[in-house]
């Protein structure tokens, strides 16, 4: 049983396995995209991780997409914590991230979508950006990027998620 308060702080490559393995029952039920180890070594800076009792519980990050947009990935929290406001801390300190970052909109794409909502996110149809921001935006290899177009390619592995948007 879990004593203490949840504490979050920045991840390390340190953290990359367990992080992995958070992130891992996720991937199985495809609530997360899979991603290779490697991505998650590329991008542990932007990482948020979430201790409780010595052990990480949550993760997530933030990820600049655009001079004006930035994306909520990876949001996973053990279950045996879900109650006890891992998630919301992490979700808040995710969105002052973002706007730390100077982002004026943050994106998700989750089957969580009442969480989510409760946090001011609202569902989205369509492009959020002008048609030169998203030719811009295909020619990166960033599948999160592709999952903000909405493109055909990645809806195979995003089946029945919601696209998500904050105006911070």
């Amino acid at each position: 049983m879990a004593t203490s308060d949840p504490s979050i702080r920045l991840a390390t490559v340190r953290d990359v396995r367990s992080i992995r393995a958070l992130v891992e029952p996720y991937v199985e039920s495809r609530a997360i995209v899979p991603k290779p180890v490697v991505a998650y070594y590329e991008s542990v800076q932007e990482f948020r991780v979430v201790e409780l009792d010595g052990r990480i519980v949550g993760c997530g990050a933030v990820h600049a997409m655009w001079d004006n947009v930035a994306e909520i990935r990876t949001v996973a929290v053990d279950p045996a914590v879900k109650g006890r406001g891992v998630g919301s801390l992490l979700l808040r300190t995710l969105i002052q991230e973002a706007r730390d970052l100077g982002v004026s909109r943050l994106f998700c794409l989750t089957f969580e979508t009442d969480f989510f909502a409760h946090h001011g996110f609202r569902e989205i149809e369509g492009q959020v950006v002008a048609p030169a921001v998203y030719a811009e935006l295909l020619q990166s290899y960033d599948e999160g990027v592709a999952e903000f177009l909405d493109l055909e390619r990645i809806k195979p592995n995003t089946l029945g998620n919601t696209r998500m948007l904050l105006d911070l």
